[in-house]
């Protein structure tokens, strides 16, 4: 007797957030997004062998450890072996290099270089791993001359153009390559499901297929994510939850300057920071970024200040400038580029409140030179310190750097690692420095005067010293 067909259901998905509804409706619950929900076809799951799960290869993991209840005092605290890209800057970024079975999610901008850097990677590790790249929106002729313009060395450079997720699936457990890049993640398709490539739900399901045959399998995967209007990466949230690693490529338009910064990584520091230049050539590594953000910098302009900022394992010197205007408006505006806009004003305030100047009646802009976001509160101090210089229109003393939070009652607060950043800036020639008292050295660097002050008004009194 055969069993009668069952019905396929319905559900309908919100193609922001992700969020699943019984019945259509104009405007999403869970993110208040207007149209854009969407009826899709649920297929029934798809029995999956319970191997799929298992975690080999590389990265340590095995599917008796996964299954099996054990003592974390009994797990081996052997750390992952590493495979080096090639390309210092992106190791840095990801920890030290690729870990066997990981899943990296990398988006940017469309024209900002991901295509470019992951196919320079793969031509690079191909000395210690067999890569393969497919692509999803080329043709193979349009890779090749991209490689070609890159000046790739072309022999053992894999590449396939397919979006068919289970058959990329089965090619990677039967060749086992090394890396795989898929390009891009929004192109792909899973047969389990009826809606079109880059809906939420094949995004999300397809996602979850490289990802199991990643861990199963030990393949390194890199998958290209596209960005929405917002800046996030296209498709459900979920999708970061899955991978390893979220990588995201900066850069302004018109700028030759790239920044790749992880804001995630299972296998090392977050908020790690890599630079790079767009050639002719392609991407090329910045090893001394500071020097590059400071190759245009004037301390003799009103309005610059130079701050020493940390970016995951090592410090950066930055240019920040402001412009204090004469506001023509009843409520002035407040401006800040590569800084959060709220805590400008609040540092306005505390500047009127505890440094007795006012700028309730200007038009302050501050931008972070470089297109670098500063996310620490150690530019509370040269961001007040560039607000004063150039609404005193009078330059700040020449080669000074300053680092430092300032609390609401006025007090200057120490920021981690305050002796590695003076090294950093003595490095460059710097030899004047305004911290907080707590980031005195026992030693300054040779040629350096340390201003160590515990409140706004000293550090404003050290700039006439």
């Amino acid at each position: 007797m055969t069993r009668p067909t069952r019905k396929a259901s319905t559900a309908f998905v919100c193609s922001e957030c992700g969020a699943d509804f019984s019945k259509w409706q104009g405007q999403c619950g869970e993110c208040g997004a207007w149209n854009t929900i969407s009826e899709i076809v649920l297929a029934p799951a798809s029995r999956r062998s319970r191997g799929a799960g298992s975690r080999t290869g590389g990265s340590g993991w095995t599917g008796a450890s996964d299954n099996q209840i054990v003592d974390l005092s009994q797990v081996s605290d052997q750390e992952q072996e590493r495979t080096r890209t090639g390309i210092g800057e992106l190791d840095r970024v990801l920890g030290g290099g690729l870990v066997a079975g990981s899943v990296v999610l990398i988006g940017g901008d469309p024209g900002i270089g991901k295509s470019t850097l992951l196919l320079q990677m793969v031509a690079a590790v191909g000395k210690h791993l067999t890569g393969l790249y497919i692509t999803g929106e080329e043709s193979l002729a349009q890779v090749a001359a991209r490689g070609r313009r890159l000046d790739l060395e072309l022999a053992g450079l894999r590449c396939l153009a397919e979006t068919h997720v289970e058959r990329i699936v089965q090619l990677i457990a039967t060749e086992k390559p090394g890396v795989v890049v898929i390009d891009s993640i929004q192109t792909m398709y899973a047969e389990a499901v009826t809606s079109a490539p880059g809906s939420v739900s094949q995004v999300r399901e397809s996602a979850a297929l490289l990802v199991r045959a990643a861990k199963a399998t030990g393949t390194i995967v890199f998958l290209v994510g596209h960005v929405t209007k917002e800046g996030g990466i296209a498709g459900p949230r979920v999708l970061e939850h899955m991978v390893d690693a979220v990588l995201y490529f900066e850069g302004e338009s018109g700028s030759r300057y790239r920044v790749l910064r992880a804001f995630k990584n299972r296998f090392g520091a977050v908020n790690e920071l890599g630079v790079f230049a767009m050639v002719d050539r392609g991407l090329r590594e910045v090893p001394n970024p500071s020097a590059i953000f400071l190759s245009g910098s004037n301390a003799e302009r009103p309005g610059s200040a130079v701050m020493v900022t940390r970016e995951g394992t090592r410090p950066l010197l930055v240019e920040v400038q402001a412009l204090v205007d004469q506001s023509p408006l009843a409520n002035p505006r407040r401006v800040a580029l590569g800084l959060e806009q709220n805590r400008l004003a609040m540092l306005l305030a505390v500047l009127h409140r505890h440094g007795g100047i006012g700028v309730f009646d200007q038009d302050v802009f501050v931008n972070i030179v470089g297109g670098i976001r500063v996310q620490e509160t150690a530019a509370d101090l040269p961001v007040l310190l560039a607000v004063l210089s150039s609404f005193r229109n009078r330059p700040l003393p020449d080669k000074q750097v300053a680092f430092g939070e300032i609390g609401l009652a006025g007090e200057l607060r120490p920021v981690p690692n305050g002796e590695e950043r003076l090294r950093e800036a003595a490095t460059h020639g710097f030899n004047r420095a305004i911290v907080a008292k707590a980031n005195a050295p026992r030693k300054a660097p040779a040629g350096m005067k340390v201003f160590a002050v515990e409140r706004l008004e000293d550090a404003l009194a050290a700039l006439d010293e």
